[in-house]
């Protein structure tokens, strides 16, 4: 899966990070090596709070190539996400999901960038109050843009952020399909005016869709944002040795 290569282009800024050491994972627990089996699940929460409503299926009785995927992604980004072990409920959804994710954050062609995409799952995210997906986009935005501050004020107030023309343009577009409104060609129009075709408005619209899915499944599981989330992308590598 390609998921698997973009996470791991991420994961050397992630170690880099000032993350704590022992961090609790809530209910995906480290006995010290992360490799050959040695990470197991439990359904009880560590922390004051589980990371889901739903109980985190035992590793034993996961299909091989989900655990093959936690492990790899554990392994070279320094810590599983809480929405993969959330979505190991449901298996076959499990793959659907990090499936489409693949496939629309993955897409080489079009014009948007990677810290475009991460800055509309922030903004649309942000308009439907995702704890989760505000907090990890945000990371993931912060990394791809290095930029530390603008995620942060989109998701305070996206009309007074230091936006570009072009990334207000791609934001009024996102939110325009998030609320949702009636689209019209206006809203095309002003795309068009900032280079962006009508292959773009529609990888804008599909990112902005799969995400209005990703913030209701969060939602209604109680998905909790990982601890290492919200220092990524913030500290340089010389504040963190």
């Amino acid at each position: 899966m390609r998921l698997l290569s973009s996470l791991f282009k991420i994961s050397r800024i992630c170690l880099q990070t000032n993350l704590p050491g022992n961090v609790s994972y809530g209910i995906w627990r480290s006995s010290g090596v992360i490799s050959g089996g040695r990470y197991r699940y439990g359904t009880q929460s560590d922390g004051p709070r589980s990371v889901s409503r739903y109980p985190i299926p035992y590793k034993k009785d996961l299909p091989y190539d989900m655990v093959e995927l936690m492990e790899e992604v554990e392994r070279k980004g320094g810590f599983l996400p809480n929405v993969f072990k959330v979505m190991a409920h449901r298996p076959n959804e499990f793959r659907a999901f990090f499936a489409y994710y693949d496939v629309i954050m993955n897409k080489e062609s079009g014009n948007l960038s990677k810290s475009d995409k991460e800055l509309i799952i922030v903004a649309t995210s942000a308009n439907n109050k995702c704890p989760y997906c505000v907090t990890a986009h945000s990371a993931l935005h912060r990394i791809y843009s290095k930029k530390r501050t603008l995620a942060d004020q989109v998701i305070v107030n996206p009309e007074l952020a230091d936006l570009s023309p072009r990334e207000r343009a791609i934001l009024e577009f996102a939110l325009a399909v998030a609320k949702p409104e009636n689209i019209t060609e206006e809203h095309f129009s002003k795309l068009e005016e900032h280079g962006f075709d009508r292959e773009d408005a529609w990888d804008i619209a599909m990112v902005t869709a799969f995400f209005a899915m990703a913030n209701r499944i969060a939602h209604f599981t109680d998905l909790r944002p990982n601890e290492e989330f919200y220092t990524m992308g913030r500290l340089s590598k010389e504040t963190s040795e």
